[in-house]
């Protein structure tokens, strides 16, 4: 394949040292990884660059390239040509991956903050039954506190652990928390402690010291779209590009069925059953599966991305990046696209967050007398009281069941 991308100069790039032989493997892989032609180009060349590197650090062959090396070399890159630094992690990937290079030196042993926070994991996994990402979010918490309060370099910090200790992290926290920020911190962290205190690192009762900060409930409203924004910033994306695709395809989902972003890209090719007519949506906060209608929107857009944008590998997720290097989304990507789509469209949208449309999806539900219970279950909601939050949005609603005013029973003297 390298001799398509550098017809006359292949055989420079055949006889480099060490990096010779698997330079057209390298050219195939990149391609495999969705690199332009003028990426795999530059990729190409930085691996001579690379290949000359360690001929002048006496490597001859590819049996005597370690992990140190290359981290060498990176280093050297990031330090002279810091731009070009990048090309030596794209190398030392394919080489990982393509088995030229083992990791010599076996992970370091976990330190004792990372020992306490694995187990808290296996805890709330094993025993609590937690979503990965709520699972994911209270380690984090956990993390940042026991590295705040240097529990690396003071050993007995926990065994000590005082009420003003935990009064301090939440100053910490509160620095770019807010009043409502702060609820799912502390309630972690009273997570945290229990589990501590059963096995005898912390002082029995300190989760019932911690007071969160008054939030009265229901006191903020869903953020919400008027459902003509919504159907406009759909109709504003557009659909000439394979993002435009891609991300029209997405948005369809979320407007239709209410999806959140982690459940859009998990969506598989084995979810949506074309000819019985319905897409199976797996809802990672729940855990539940819920079966539902494909429509001829929906099935249309899907369609239309699958049928004109190519597919690399052998990814099964219907939704993949259009990038180097290749694989499914993350959530962050949909927020991205929100977020892009929603400038470039010039709709008054203030919201950051593309759960928004969930918001906006419920409220269109609500206000077309789709009944609650239906629209929970659309949602995937566990409680009723999830749903009946939509209620407040309703505004209009509510105006026609709200009672008149009373009229005074007596009048002022003043006033007469």
């Amino acid at each position: 394949m390298i001799a398509q991308i550098f017809p006359q100069d292949f055989p420079r790039f055949l006889a480099l040292p060490v990096l010779g032989t698997l330079m057209d493997r390298y050219a195939g892989w990149l391609h495999e990884q969705q690199y332009t032609w003028r990426s795999t180009r530059y990729e190409l060349r930085m691996a001579a660059r690379v290949a000359d590197y360690l001929k002048r650090r006496a490597v001859r062959e590819i049996e005597e390239l370690s992990e140190q090396h290359l981290d060498a070399c990176h280093r050297w890159f990031r330090q002279k040509f810091p731009e070009e630094a990048g090309g030596v992690l794209v190398l030392a990937r394919f080489l990982h991956e393509s088995g030229y290079i083992e990791t010599s030196s076996p992970p370091p042993s976990p330190s004792r903050a990372e020992i306490h926070v694995n187990a808290f994991l296996a805890h709330l996994r094993e025993v609590r039954g937690y979503a990965p990402s709520t699972i994911r979010r209270q380690g984090q918490i956990a993390a940042e506190f026991l590295t705040w309060l240097r529990f690396a370099d003071v050993p007995d910090r926990l065994s000590s652990l005082t009420t003003n200790d935990l009064e301090g992290f939440f100053r910490h926290l509160s620095k770019r928390m807010g009043r409502v920020g702060l609820q799912k911190p502390i309630a972690i962290l009273r997570n945290l402690l229990r589990f501590l205190a059963a096995d005898g690192s912390v002082p029995i009762g300190l989760d019932t010291t911690i007071e969160r900060p008054r939030v009265y409930r229901q006191e903020q409203l869903p953020r919400s779209l008027p459902w003509s924004t919504v159907q406009a910033f759909l109709g504003s994306i557009n659909r000439d590009s394979a993002i435009g695709k891609r991300d029209y395809a997405m948005f369809s989902l979320m407007t239709t069925y209410g999806m959140r972003a982690c459940d859009v890209v998990a969506l598989t090719l084995d979810d949506i059953k074309w000819r019985a007519g319905h897409i199976l949506i797996r809802q990672s906060k729940t855990g539940n599966p819920l079966e539902l209608p494909l429509t001829d929107e929906v099935g249309s857009a899907i369609q239309d991305y699958l049928r004109k944008v190519p597919r690399y590998g052998l990814h099964r997720q219907v939704f993949l990046r259009l990038k180097a290097p290749g694989g499914p989304l993350k959530t962050t990507a949909v927020i991205e696209a929100f977020q892009a789509w929603t400038a470039r469209s010039g709709l008054e949208i203030s919201f950051k967050g593309v759960h928004c449309i969930r918001h906006s999806y419920a409220l269109h539900l609500l206000r077309q007398g789709v009944p609650l219970k239906t629209i929970g279950d659309v949602l995937g909601h566990r409680s009723p009281e999830s749903t009946a939050v939509y209620l407040r949005l309703a505004t209009e609603d509510l105006r026609t069941v709200a009672l008149p005013v009373p009229a005074p029973l007596y009048v002022h003297q003043e006033e007469r």
